[in-house]
């Protein structure tokens, strides 16, 4: 994907996850960030269970993207605690 997609996918991501979570006090910025980490760690994730990661603008790619931006989420919960 191209960058601007990688940004547009993050920035819809990062604000599901944050929503989801309960958790906006990032931001506009802040949820690009998130989602697009959290499509890597997803990726990342998946690849241990012998599938792809994100690799389009799909459903698919949506949700390991959203699996890892609310981990990600979670992480950063217990490491500020």
């Amino acid at each position: 994907m191209g960058i601007l997609l990688w940004i547009l996918f993050g920035a819809l991501v990062g604000g599901v996850a944050s929503w989801v979570m309960g958790s906006s006090k990032g931001g506009l910025l802040g949820d690009i960030v998130i989602g697009i980490v959290g499509a890597v760690i997803g990726g990342f994730i998946m690849s241990f269970f012998g599938k792809s990661g994100v690799g389009s603008f799909n459903l698919y790619s949506f949700l390991v993207a959203l699996l890892g931006a609310c981990l990600l989420i979670v992480i950063v919960r217990a490491l500020r605690r």
